[in-house]
């Protein structure tokens, strides 16, 4: 047989079928999965303590020996050939067959627990009963859906976590954000809040709270039966509303300002966590078009409104009118909203006007009226709040972001849309820190547009849709909202064009002064030195 290679590619072909050391991974975590499909289906398992045991092993190995036998025998560098000639990555039948088995999972655990065996009046079943040991070790109580959900995606960003550390083991800041986020999500996600659980007793009852969600994402945190858990938990209880709260308005806008919104968006979230390890194969499948970064700007930011009208409206529910009862009426509250949405507005108008296109322009000030006339309209509709009650709001945003946006849609189609839909299109917090980013953040990535050879290596893998080749191609800063500071586009970049830096707010966003090589006025640097 001829060992000729008649096509024109510089870097050859992906291997044709999966290694030695591959397919033993494949079998040993797929041994795991089928332990916990014979939990699901009802089969008596004795031990499951054992069994549960048995089965996060093999996932968890067969992940790392799989990921062993993919980046073990190469050379540190960029590792992104062949994605396009692979089913699971380039859209093929197994990322299908992928992402609707990950589909309908997210609809059964948000919409269906008692198929995965959730009793609530009485003794667990199913896969879910086979995870009870694990939680009374850690919580002292018997597991729910939330618990079997919470620790396969820990052992997915902790397996998969090892899998890109090796992956982009020539990178030291792909190497601390990765460590940082399977941390984040081990300690503060899954471990503290288990822990928080077993130190309740009769008289003394912490909710259920992880320290790293901020609000919009916890958008349940200042609903009453929330609120009043805190406070009926004394000082601890009132401590962690505090941080809430200070987290909101003194924590978030402070580092983001200092480092972009990558400080949370990865190095801390959760979701951004499970997107840069499990999903880290999809990500040059994010919608690079024109056209999708005008959806994901409206969209997103439309999801923002709605999370804010709804908190505010569940908030002034169970704010009184007597001023002589309540230090915060509802009035006060209201006016409150009111203030701070106009001031900020306004501040962003004065100061940021020329540094914002005009369609964000417009449409801050469009947001803003809507929020000003539902308030208003609840001025003049009596006991109806907004003309909808604020549960049924809650409800509907839970419904329709918390769970089909973020969950089904967002983690189930990894395989076809990209591993940040969520992110970019939905996530309200992102949204925020965008905003921050964009108008005052010290954080920005600079090029040297003298260095780009224009092999698009950058925009491929920009798991948020930007194309920043076209930025590298003028030597331009890159100054995005959407971008989470992943730093992918300059790990992949063959020529280190890209730089992640933070740096005074000066000349950040400068489009009209670039010298093509170097995006810094050299007789200006020299005469600032």
């Amino acid at each position: 047989m001829s060992s000729i290679q008649r096509d024109l590619s510089l870097t050859g072909q992906p291997p044709a079928s999966l290694n030695s050391i591959q397919k033993v991974g494949t079998v040993i975590g797929l041994c795991g999965l089928i332990m916990l499909l014979l939990a699901l289906f009802n089969i008596n398992l004795p031990n499951k303590a054992l069994w549960l045991t048995l089965s996060l092993a093999a996932i968890f190995g067969g992940i790392l020996l799989f990921s062993y036998g993919t980046y073990a025998d190469k050379h540190a560098g960029i590792k992104n050939d062949g994605v396009w000639f692979k089913s699971i990555s380039s859209r093929g039948f197994l990322a299908w067959v992928a992402g609707l088995a990950l589909t309908g999972f997210y609809i059964v655990l948000y919409f269906k627990a008692d198929l995965l065996g959730l009793n609530a009046k009485g003794e667990n079943t199913g896969l879910i009963a086979i995870f009870d040991p694990l939680s009374k070790i850690l919580s002292g109580n018997p597991a729910s859906q939330w618990f079997v959900y919470g620790t396969l995606y820990t052992i997915a960003i902790l397996g998969f976590g090892i899998k890109f550390l090796w992956k982009y083991r020539h990178n030291r800041y792909e190497r601390l954000r990765t460590i940082s986020v399977m941390f984040f999500q081990t300690a503060f996600a899954f471990l503290i809040p288990e822990f928080m659980a077993r130190l309740n007793a009769d008289d003394f009852s912490l909710p259920y709270y992880d320290i790293k969600n901020v609000w919009p994402l916890n958008y349940y945190n200042f609903e009453q039966y929330r609120v009043d858990d805190f406070i009926s938990a004394g000082d601890i209880g009132l401590a962690l509303l505090i941080f809430g709260i200070a987290s909101i308005f003194v924590i978030t806008p402070i580092l983001t300002y200092k480092y972009g919104k990558r400080w949370y968006c990865s190095w801390v979230c959760g979701c951004g966590g499970l997107a840069e390890t499990a999903g880290d194969s999809f990500r040059h499948l994010s919608d690079k078009s024109e056209f999708a970064w005008k959806v994901e700007r409206w969209v997103v930011h439309s999801v923002l409104v709605f999370v804010v009208v709804m908190t505010t409206a569940v908030i002034s529910t169970y704010l009184g009118y007597d001023p002589d009862k309540y230090w915060l009426t509802k009035d006060i509250f209201l006016i409150g909203v009111v203030f701070f949405l106009t001031l900020l507005f306004a501040a962003i108008w004065i100061f940021k006007k020329e540094e914002l296109k005009q369609d964000a322009r417009y449409g801050a000030i469009g947001y803003l009226v809507i929020v000003l006339a539902l308030i208003g309209i609840h001025y003049a509709s009596g006991s109806t709040l907004f003309l909808i009650p604020a549960e049924t709001l809650r409800t509907t945003y839970g419904f329709l972001i918390g769970s089909i946006f973020s969950g089904v849609i967002g983690t189930g189609f990894y395989p076809i849309f990209g591993n940040r839909v969520w992110c970019r299109f939905g996530c309200p917090m992102a949204a925020i820190l965008g905003l921050q980013q964009r108008l005052f953040s010290k954080f920005r990535i600079t090029t040297n547009g003298g260095q780009c050879i224009s092999c698009g290596n950058c925009s491929s893998y920009c798991e948020m849709g930007i194309d920043v080749r076209a930025y590298a191609q003028k030597g331009e800063n890159i100054v995005r909202a959407s971008c989470v500071g992943c730093g992918i586009c300059s790990a992949v970049c063959p020529r280190g064009v890209l730089k992640l830096e933070n740096a005074a707010t000066d000349n950040r966003i400068n489009s009209r002064e670039i010298l093509l090589g170097n995006d810094v006025d050299l007789m200006d640097y020299l005469n600032q030195s």
